[in-house]
């Protein structure tokens, strides 16, 4: 299946490790111009070196996204060095975990900037321009957690409840200027960000992180916890022409673990 995103300019937030770095290989795989972005420069620059090695075209920009001001940078020299960005993934960002006994106001204060603030800086960063385009896409990796409440991952779960009404919001305004809006909603995934959801998790039932992680394994539908790549694979469906009528849309991956209707 022809995806139809050869020479399109990706960017992709987050792209130095996990559900990121494997976004930018699947769309450097279908042809496209991938900018990544992150706040670690050095880890950055050895992501993009490695994608480039395959031949493939690629920006690398080091970029916090919880100012704005810099995410009206990155977007800058993302489309002068390739063009106007058509398609931008937002996978940066993520909430520390917190047992709730010690939440603090400022803890979820950390988890909306670190998370909602995040995204919402970069959409806004490439979203007039796709409009004045009439063109573009843009797909929000989330995660499950902010529809089903996790007592470790409260703060960083409403977060995520806040980005899932934003992305179905933007895509109904901005929908008859062209634009579509999606995001994909992981459960557990083997990156290393896992490790410390595992290490809270057991924290709070005292047992052993290898122990949480048996655990997280035995309730997974499938019996078994996703690979980054298999998220990067409907983030890039999400994003090409095969899901041009696909807007609004909130996609869960979680292998049915968590059986709800909406």
């Amino acid at each position: 299946m022809d995806l139809q995103l050869k020479d399109k300019v990706v960017l992709i937030t987050g792209a130095s490790k996990g559900i990121g770095l494997a976004c930018a290989r699947a769309f450097v795989a279908e042809g496209a111009r991938v900018a990544l972005a992150a706040r670690g420069a050095d880890v950055l620059q050895a992501a993009a070196a490695e994608l480039r090695a395959t031949g493939a075209e690629v920006l690398a920009v080091p970029a916090d996204l919880g100012d704005a001001t810099q995410a009206e940078q990155l977007a800058h020299a993302v489309t002068e060095q390739f063009g106007p960005i058509d398609v931008l993934v937002n996978s940066a960002g993520a909430a520390r975990r917190t047992l709730p006994q010690e939440l603090t106001v400022a803890d979820w204060h950390a988890a909306m900037d670190a998370k909602f603030f995040t995204y919402l800086h970069a959409m806004q960063a490439v979203l007039p321009a796709m409009r004045a385009r009439g063109s573009g896409v843009v797909v929000n990796v989330i995660g499950a957690g902010g529809k089903v409440a996790s007592p470790t991952h409260l703060a960083g779960g409403a977060a995520n409840a806040a980005l899932m009404l934003a992305t179905a919001g933007l895509a109904h305004a901005h929908a008859a200027a062209g634009l579509r809006i999606n995001a994909v909603n992981p459960g557990p995934v083997l990156t290393a960000r896992l490790q410390q959801g595992l290490e809270a998790e057991a924290r709070l039932a005292g047992i052993t992180p290898e122990q949480a992680r048996e655990r997280a394994t035995q309730r997974a539908a499938m019996g078994r916890i996703a690979t980054p790549e298999e998220i990067a694979d409907v983030v890039v469906f999400l994003a090409s022409a095969r899901a041009s009528y696909v807007n609004g849309a909130i996609v869960a991956m979680d292998g049915a673990t968590t059986p709800i209707v909406v």
